[in-house]
């Protein structure tokens, strides 16, 4: 996962820290040759309240959700940067010793560490790095205050997923979600009946929790990993089979490098390599694009349509950090989702409905809208690929989802 140009909330992907802070960091990551052009990468899977959620659901689906990003903005910024700022500079823009005009109108939370001490993950507010503790992030994180052994077998699993997938972060979360949900099921057990199961019925217990924290996750269609993704373009057919079967090795040994570092026995069934590899493929096939606009871009946009003379006192200080960000100014937070309810919504190439992210959101939030009335009792449909491609197109793209479209569409168009 990517998280160098933008400092957002590891749980709901609000903007954090100030306007200064997210320029400053930015320009200073970029003289160290640590930033990239492309947008920031983050992966998640929502916390619904039909499984994993901290908000309620709005409309039919909460968290984490997004449609195509517009980075292009409307600022006159330059397409080419300018000579980066000295260190000093950023440096107080970051602190906090140096303040730009006009950010007291865009305040953003303040910066929360992570309750373990990794350096890794940041929060907006206490309920956000207390929920991400008790969902994902205890098993998972790499602070001082995680055990020596499982810290350096957590490090070596990260260092693979980044030089390898990171859709193996996606895979760590989901288990490390199941097993925090099944140890709180069986704590709440043992609170009410007040005793633990007797010892011959204690494995069919904690199978039996097993599967009750699995039930989120069971939503998702699922598919092995090496068997639903998608052969690149670069890779001839007759090269599938042993392209596959790299695929399912690079599994392998980040289940291995995972299981050193948080295996349960009581979740044994988890670590295998067929429950890994349906859940990566989980995500291959039903991950969406979710997108958090910048508030810096709006803040340049602010500055812009000031009255000339504020306008001119403003960029006066802001235009040498507009200048040295050139394009990278409107760079928003982009990545992935899995929302569970979401899921279990069915394909149509003519669908009902779709996923709508608002304008006003600043965090991973979105709905589900109707593209027309729905009627009581009416089945509520999305479509998982580009509709509007040709009917044949659309056949090929659908077959990674192991189905042939028979949609009122497809019957129609079909010849």
């Amino acid at each position: 996962m990517e998280k160098v140009d933008c400092l957002v909330c590891s749980y709901c992907f609000r903007f954090i820290g100030s306007i200064e802070l997210q320029i400053g960091r930015k320009l200073y990551l970029q003289g160290l040759g640590l930033s990239t052009k492309k947008e920031c990468d983050y992966q998640t899977f929502s916390h619904s309240s039909n499984g994993f959620c901290q908000n309620e659901m709005e409309e039919a689906e909460g968290n984490f959700f997004m449609n195509e990003s517009d980075n292009t903005g409307s600022s006159s910024s330059k397409n080419l940067k300018a000579d980066p700022l000295p260190e000093d500079l950023l440096l107080s823009l970051m602190n906090g010793d140096l303040s730009l005009p006009y950010t007291r109108q865009f305040a953003l939370p303040p910066v929360i560490a992570c309750p373990g001490g990794c350096e890794e993950e940041h929060y907006c507010s206490n309920l956000c790095a207390d929920s991400d503790w008790e969902s994902f992030h205890s098993l998972l994180c790499t602070g001082q205050n995680t055990e020596r052994s499982r810290r350096a077998s957590l490090f070596k699993f990260i260092e693979h997923a980044n030089s390898t997938n990171d859709i193996f972060i996606l895979a760590a979360k989901v288990i490390s979600y199941t097993i925090l949900k099944c140890r709180k099921l069986k704590r709440s057990h043992t609170t009410e009946i007040g005793k633990q199961p007797s010892l011959d019925k204690t494995d069919e217990f904690s199978f039996s929790l097993l599967m009750e924290a699995w039930k989120p996750i069971s939503m998702g269609f699922k598919k092995r990993w090496w068997d639903c993704i998608a052969l690149p373009d670069d890779v001839d057919s007759g090269d599938e089979e042993s392209f596959r079967m790299q695929i399912r090795d690079l599994a392998f040994t980040s289940l291995k490098l995972l299981k050193e570092a948080i295996f349960d026995d009581e979740c044994a069934p988890l670590f295998s390599l067929e429950i890994y590899g349906h859940i990566i493929g989980m995500f291959e096939l039903n991950n969406l694009d979710l997108v958090v606009a910048s508030p810096v871009e709006d803040y340049f946009i602010y500055i812009d349509d000031l009255p000339c003379k504020e306008k001119h006192e403003a960029e006066t200080v802001a235009r040498p950090f507009l200048d040295a960000l050139g394009d990278e100014y409107a760079v928003c937070c982009q990545g992935t989702a899995f929302f569970p309810l979401q899921s279990c919504m069915n394909h149509s190439c003519c669908p009902n409905a779709k996923a709508f992210k608002r304008d006003e959101d600043r965090d991973g939030h979105a709905v589900i809208v109707a593209l027309r009335p729905i009627s009581i009792g009416e089945e509520i449909t999305i479509s998982y690929i580009d509709e509007d491609l040709p009917y044949d197109e659309r056949q090929v793209q659908l077959a990674d989802y192991g189905f042939r479209c028979r949609c009122a569409r497809c019957l129609q168009e079909q010849s």
